[in-house]
């Protein structure tokens, strides 16, 4: 009886476990088909430009690091005003989470966001897995 209701109870905890574990492979959304084309990309925070003087330094550094990824990648031209961009990045940095939203240049920022990726760490200098999310779900689109 004892042996019987171990393994039941070591059942639903290895059950329970499996079921609030994170994915192992998370699902990278679709990049909206209309901003294919873009070719001049603007990279803000939520909070302000870059060059803002009340900008939090990590909202400076995130908008750096994205701004140095996009430059690898070579598929974009970065500007300095966001009325000369057909696509805006716009990032958020926080110790919990940062946030990569995309919108299109011509409704910004009267619309919403059109892709957006979260995670934590996603917009660290040197390292930007956001934007190789973003980056993953743009060249699925324009194949």
């Amino acid at each position: 009886m004892k042996t019987t209701l171990s393994a039941m109870l070591t059942g639903l905890l290895l059950a329970g476990l499996a079921v609030a574990a994170p994915a192992a492979h998370q699902k990278v959304q679709p990049f909206p088909g209309t901003l294919i084309n873009a070719r001049y990309v603007y990279v803000t925070s939520y909070e302000g430009g870059q060059f803002d003087p009340n900008l939090r330094p990590e909202e400076r550094q995130a908008i750096v690091a994205v701004q140095n990824a996009l430059q690898k990648w070579g598929k974009f031209i970065l500007v300095y005003k966001p009325q000369e961009a057909d696509m805006i990045l716009v990032v958020d940095s926080y110790p919990s989470e940062d946030i990569l939203a995309v919108y299109d240049g011509h409704g910004w920022p009267r619309q919403n966001f059109l892709w957006r990726a979260m995670g934590p760490g996603g917009l660290q200098a040197g390292e930007t897995p956001l934007l190789t999310e973003l980056r993953q779900a743009f060249e699925r689109a324009a194949k």
